[in-house]
């Protein structure tokens, strides 16, 4: 009889849905017979609070980001809101149970601490020991993430790792796994033939400039601001779900003396990663994780507080990354790795080093052993 795994994230377009994609990718390469369901999560519960929390974060992610920073793994805020946690998790239990009756999981993983904290609490109230598995994609272990009963904690590095054991979490239940990505971002490019068929020069250094798949962060002003920098490069631009950005560039693209390619939301990020060598972006955990298996230097502008800027620490102590002090300062980092070599080469090499590019199989094998037991 087959497994039957479910997947949950939370909003549509996501890191953590990104990551889920990537882990039944994965399940369905080592196992096609797998019956999996992957769910939004806050959507099958709450549908209409979804709409309202997704427009509440971004707000608060564009307009007041020290607020976020506050509540963001604040002791306090955690401890306070733990009680209405529990009231939306008994709230949320007969919807789960419905569900879980119907489907009849042998393992549930969660991207995101929301649903994980509704199942390890389905868990408690109903007794149940199914298997329940916790997956971080950003580099903090944040409290939010501490349940009793969650059977496994995937952590992006040893690092993460060793900082979750901290927080009181049993060490056998933590495997440093690393953050899900696509399977298909392990699969060499040919460099020279991909960059002569997108019509770039493979003389010139290619810089990758995005914002996640909502392209999010200043990437106007790092187009603008990199007219300034005097040493030849070609750029790619991905500008994702935001079509407003997308028109503003394009209608300025012309103006642009270096060789520029721009896409809204593709799918060949593969590629576009593969033919480049700088990627400037914002520090979410599955981008993180796909330019570290593609050897990139990172240039990490404007990090949202709480993840990214957690992100943006571990990379630079790692020697992967490289934070801008502002947008409107990226050509200095950029002129400096053009004219450095030697500085380029190590910040490719320590991406490397620290990349896990088998996490989404290391993570589906883990999820199949957990389902058959």
């Amino acid at each position: 009889m087959a497994s039957r795994i479910i997947l949950m994230y939370i909003s549509e377009v996501s890191g953590h849905h990104s990551a889920t994609i990537a882990i039944e990718k994965a399940i369905k390469t080592l196992s096609p017979h797998t019956e999996i369901l992957n769910i939004n999560a806050f959507n099958y519960t709450n549908p209409i609070s979804e709409k309202i929390v997704n427009s509440l974060y971004m707000g608060l992610i564009k307009n007041t980001p020290r607020i976020w920073d506050y509540l963001y793994d604040n002791p306090v805020v955690v401890k306070k809101v733990k009680k209405i946690k529990e009231n939306i998790h008994r709230m949320n239990s007969p919807k789960l149970k419905l569900l879980f009756d119907k489907f009849k999981p042998d393992v549930v993983a969660c991207t995101q601490a929301f649903p994980c904290g509704m199942v390890a609490d389905f868990k408690k109230t109903y007794n149940s020991d199914m298997p329940l598995v916790a997956v971080l994609t950003d580099y903090i272990p944040h409290s939010y993430w501490i349940y009793d009963n969650i059977d496994y904690y995937i952590t992006p590095s040893e690092e993460v790792a060793a900082r979750l054991a901290k927080k009181g979490v049993d060490s056998f239940k933590i495997k440093p796994l690393g953050i899900p990505f696509n399977p298909k971002f392990t699969q060499p490019v040919i460099k020279e033939q991909s960059l002569e068929k997108l019509g770039l020069d493979p003389g010139l250094v290619t810089i990758l400039i995005m914002g996640g798949g909502q392209g999010l962060g200043p990437i106007k002003t790092i187009v603008k601001t990199l007219k300034k920098v005097k040493l030849d490069f070609q750029e790619i631009v991905i500008t994702g779900t935001n079509k407003k950005l997308y028109r503003s560039l394009k209608k300025k693209i012309k103006k642009y003396k270096k060789k520029m390619l721009l896409y809204g939301y593709t799918d060949n990020i593969n590629e576009l990663m593969g033919v480049s060598d700088i990627i400037i972006t914002k520090p979410g955990g599955v981008t993180t994780a796909e330019a570290l298996a593609k050897g990139l230097a990172m240039v990490v502008v404007k990090p949202i507080p709480g993840q990214e800027a957690n992100n943006t620490a571990y990379l630079m102590q790692q020697g992967a990354a490289i934070k801008a002090a502002s947008a409107t300062k990226i050509n200095l980092v950029i002129e400096e790795l053009l004219g450095n070599p030697h500085k380029l080469k190590g910040l490719h090499e320590s991406a490397m080093r620290i990349a896990k590019p088998n996490a989404s199989f290391d993570i589906a094998r883990l999820l199949l052993d957990a389902a058959a037991n």
